[in-house]
C-alpha cells in the first residue's frame, strides 16, 4: 500500500510539472497565470517550471531561422563574456585574406551596437582610425541619438596617412543629431608643445569632455610593422623599438599598454595628446572594436587591463582568446 501511494505521488508530481511546463511554454501563459490555473502560489509556479527544465521535461533548442546564411557565433559570444567578464561580446565572421571585408563587418556590428546602447542624453567618445571610420560609414541616420560626440585623441594627419578624425566625429554627430567636439591637435608632439596645447581653451575643453563620456568606442592598435601609427609615420622606428622593449603589445587612443593592460613606461606618454588609459577604464561603458590575427595580443591586453566592457571582434580572434584563456586556466 505504501509503495502504491509513493508511486501515485510520484505520478502526480510529474503530471504537475508537465502541466506547468505545457501552460508556460506551449500556451505562453505567464507564471502568475500558471499559478491561477493550477491553484498554487506564484513562487510555486516558478519552481515547477524550473524543475520541469531541470528534469529534462522541457528541452529548449535554439536554431537559426530559415534563409539566414551568415554564421552566427552566439556560443563564442557567451563564452567570451564568461571568460573575460564582459558585459557583451559580438563576434562576426572573419573574411580570410580580405582584411577590408572583415573591417566592414566589424564596422556594421559596431554601428548596430551603438544604436542599441546610446541614450539621448549621452556623451559619446570616439577615437579615429580605419575601424572607427568603418563604424561611422555604417551608422544609419536617425537610428539613435545622443547629446555630444567627442574626439578622444589627437588626429592631425601625417604626410603618409589621413586619419579621417574630423570626418568620423562630424559625420557621426550628424547621424546621431549630436554636437561634435573634434580634437584639433596632433596625436604626438614634443612635451613642451603638448603642455602648450593643454593650455588652449578649446583643446583642454575637448579633452575634459573626453574624460567624462558615458560611452567610449575605440579600436586597439598593434605593434607590428603593419600598424597604422608606424605605417603613417606617427612614431618612428626608434620609438617603436623602445615600446617593444618596454613590453608594449598595443595601444588605445595612442596610449600604449602591455599584455596585462598596464601602461608601458616610455617617454612617449608625455608626448601624447589623448585621454589616458585610466580615464578610459573609468568610463561607464567602454567598447573595443578590433579584429584580425595581428591584433590578438593587443585585444588580450585590453581585456586583461579592464579596457573593454563590450568587445566586437571576429571569430578567428574569438577562438584564439578562448583557447588562450583555457590554456591559462589549465596551467599549474
Amino acid at each position: 500500500m505504501a509503495t502504491r501511494t509513493a508511486t501515485a505521488r510520484s505520478f502526480d508530481d510529474v503530471r504537475l510539472l508537465l502541466r506547468a511546463a505545457m501552460l508556460y511554454y506551449v500556451e505562453d501563459l505567464t507564471q502568475a497565470e500558471v499559478a491561477r490555473r493550477l491553484g498554487v502560489s506564484r513562487p510555486t509556479a516558478g519552481r515547477l517550471v524550473a524543475r520541469a527544465r531541470d528534469r529534462g521535461i522541457v528541452r529548449i533548442e535554439v536554431v537559426l531561422p530559415e534563409g539566414v546564411e551568415t554564421p552566427v557565433f552566439a556560443e563564442f559570444e557567451g563564452d567570451l563574456e564568461a571568460a573575460y567578464g564582459l558585459r557583451e561580446a559580438i563576434v562576426v565572421p572573419n573574411a580570410p585574406d580580405n582584411e577590408d571585408a572583415t573591417l566592414s563587418r566589424l564596422g556594421v556590428a559596431a554601428a548596430d551596437l551603438l544604436t542599441r546602447r546610446l541614450n539621448a542624453g549621452d556623451r559619446l567618445g570616439l577615437a579615429w582610425g580605419a575601424t572607427m571610420a568603418a563604424m561611422t560609414d555604417a551608422l544609419p541616420s536617425g537610428a539613435a541619438e545622443c547629446a555630444e560626440v567627442v574626439q578622444l585623441d589627437g588626429s592631425t594627419s601625417s604626410l603618409t596617412y589621413r586619419t579621417r578624425g574630423e570626418y568620423i566625429i562630424n559625420h557621426c554627430a550628424d547621424q546621431l543629431g549630436a554636437t561634435p567636439y573634434p580634437l584639433s591637435a596632433p596625436l604626438f608632439a614634443d612635451p613642451a608643445t603638448v603642455r602648450s596645447l593643454h593650455k588652449d581653451s578649446l583643446i583642454s575643453q575637448t579633452i575634459d569632455r573626453g574624460r567624462a563620456c558615458d560611452i567610449v568606442m575605440f579600436s586597439v592598435g598593434d605593434l607590428t610593422t603593419a600598424s597604422t601609427l608606424l605605417r603613417g609615420s606617427f612614431i618612428d622606428p626608434d620609438v617603436h623599438a623602445a615600446l617593444v622593449a618596454a613590453g608594449a603589445v598595443g595601444d588605445a587612443c595612442g596610449r600604449y599598454f602591455d599584455i596585462d593592460g598596464k601602461a608601458t613606461k616610455t617617454d612617449l606618454a608625455k608626448s601624447t595628446v589623448a585621454v589616458e588609459l585610466e580615464q578610459l577604464r573609468e568610463c561607464p561603458c567602454t567598447i573595443v572594436v578590433a579584429g584580425g590575427a595581428r591584433k590578438q595580443h593587443a585585444i588580450l591586453g585590453a581585456l586583461r587591463g579592464g579596457l573593454a566592457d563590450v568587445l566586437v571582434t571576429d571569430d578567428v580572434v574569438a577562438a584564439w582568446l578562448l583557447d588562450r584563456n583555457a590554456t591559462e586556466e589549465g596551467a599549474p
